[in-house]
């Protein structure tokens, strides 16, 4: 493990020291990428406007006119803390501009799997949906959109993985990372995307003269529609007139929550949500389930931090959509009864420590076999992906995250589905290292070995996979290739 100093632009330093930074601070921001004073201002009107997200007017369009016609919309959700507060984001959003009949689903991580699946389309169909509406998923679900479509579903796709080689036949896509699109925050979780299409459908819902008048708080620069403002003013009306255009702030403490529980980049952007999520929190103005979780995790809300997000709310969160059904964790952000919140948040704080306790066990066992490939002394391999039929499918993300810490090596954990019918296909979740995208690096073991990975996708950092089983080691030893031909000595040295 190499100690290295961490690198300060000179220019930016100086900089900011010249804009009136303190010498200290003004070394400290340019270190972390800060460039000018600007971005250090986390105000609402420094957010990037919503215009530049590819596909965004088009979205705001499909649901200001499926809201005028009083269609059903439904929610089709992720099982990770981003799908759950993106979930959360779109019902209460939705609800707030207006929309009466908005329903959600989520997937289950063992029958259905990961994103919108046909048998997925075909259940949101039964329930009466006329709009499909995903988020943090559905850029890679081009059988699950064709199957909605062919059902006579308008589909709209919000997400921010990474797209595959074909782009599902949605009648609008948001995705920052989609081919053409210009929007600079690349990073932005899928409930930051949510929450700008949110704007987006209310500027269209105001140009269309649905609101009353604006409320007072100054907009995104370039966006027409202001940030701030509560829940009542969706229904408050002066007379015969119509609703007031309602403010759409109060969901900054989910936006928040999702962004830092799903390890998005905290670029300029994304800190700006952060931050402003934050200041409601500490001001006590937070949904019942955030403040609920935050009890039970034993957190003060004028005390609370990114960190809390990150190992106090996201964790137990996660839980219920890695051992149980994340229908509990969304119900708990979606929940104004704080008594409800209390019990879905003691829920929850039960799941999580179930999932500790299986996590323990796992990372154990998953150290063993990661270090039975090689001997001592030995450098361990460019990449390592371990198998137990005893694992836990819910839990092996989590396990992968700990062995790659351990080793500094792209790790990839594999369980056996529980899903009928798919007994023997090992469903795998890969965390990975600086210097190896892993998504790219899954779709060249697909490329090089046809039939090995039965389906992938995600990030650079992180991702996930399912094999047939007896191609396990086939995969194993393509993946080891690929890192052996991508990384180096020094993006193998762990760097602190």
């Amino acid at each position: 493990m190499k100690i290295i100093a961490r690198d300060i632009p000179p220019r930016a330093a100086w900089a900011l020291e010249q804009a009136g930074i303190h010498p200290l601070l003004a070394r400290l921001y340019a270190a972390r990428g800060v460039q000018a004073k600007d971005e250090l201002d986390d105000g609402l009107t420094r957010l990037l406007p919503p215009s530049g997200l590819k596909g965004i007017q088009e979205a705001a369009r499909l649901l200001a006119d499926a809201m005028a016609q009083n269609l059903r919309l439904c929610i089709v959700a992720d099982y990770d803390c981003d799908g759950a507060t993106a979930c959360a984001v779109a019902v209460r959003g939705l609800r707030l501009l207006g929309a009466r009949h908005v329903d959600y689903l989520v997937p289950d991580r063992v029958v259905d799997g990961y994103g919108l699946t046909p048998p997925i389309a075909r259940r949101v169909k039964e329930r009466g949906a006329d709009l499909l509406i995903t988020v943090d998923n559905g850029i890679a679900s081009c059988e699950g959109v064709a199957e909605a479509k062919a059902l006579g579903l308008a589909v709209l796709v919000t997400d921010h993985h990474l797209p595959g080689s074909e782009l599902p036949a949605a009648d609008a896509i948001v995705n920052p990372n989609q081919p053409g699109c210009t929007f600079e925050s690349k990073s932005i979780a899928g409930v930051g995307v949510m929450f700008y299409v949110l704007l987006a459908l209310r500027s269209e819902l105001r140009a269309r003269g649905v609101f009353d008048a604006p409320s007072t708080a100054g907009p995104p620069q370039g966006a027409s529609a202001p940030l701030g403002g509560s829940a009542a003013h969706a229904v408050a009306s002066v007379g015969a007139h119509k609703p007031l255009q309602p403010k759409l702030d109060p969901l900054l403490p989910l936006v928040a929550l999702g962004t830092v529980a799903d390890v998005v980049r905290l670029d300029t952007n994304n800190r700006r949500l952060v931050a402003q999520g934050l200041k409601r929190i500490r001001a006590g103005q937070m949904q019942p389930g955030i403040a609920a979780l935050l009890r039970v995790a034993g957190r003060q809300p004028p005390l609370a931090t990114t960190f809390d997000f990150g190992f106090a709310l996201g964790p137990r969160i996660n839980a219920a959509g890695r051992l149980a059904d994340m229908t509990l964790g969304i119900e708990c952000l979606l929940t104004d009864d704080a008594a409800r919140a209390d019990h879905l948040a003691q829920q929850l704080d039960a799941i999580n420590r179930e999932r500790r306790e299986i996590e323990g066990g796992m990372r154990e066992q998953a150290q063993l076999l990661a270090e039975n490939l090689f001997e001592d002394g030995e450098e361990p391999p460019p990449a390592i992906s371990v198998f137990d039929p005893d694992f836990h499918e819910g839990v092996v993300g989590i396990v992968a995250s700990r062995v790659k810490d351990r080793l500094h090596r792209p790790t990839c954990v594999f369980a056996a589905s529980g899903a009928p019918g798919k007994e023997h296909e090992l469903k795998g979740s890969g965390r990975s290292i600086p210097g190896f995208h892993l998504r790219d690096a899954l779709d060249l073991v697909a490329k090089r070995h046809p039939g090995v990975l039965l389906r992938f996708g995600g990030h650079a950092m992180a991702a996930g996979c399912t094999v047939p089983e007896d191609q396990f080691e086939v995969f194993e030893q393509a993946l080891a290739q690929v890192a052996r031909e991508w990384l180096d000595a020094a993006t193998l040295t762990r760097r602190l």
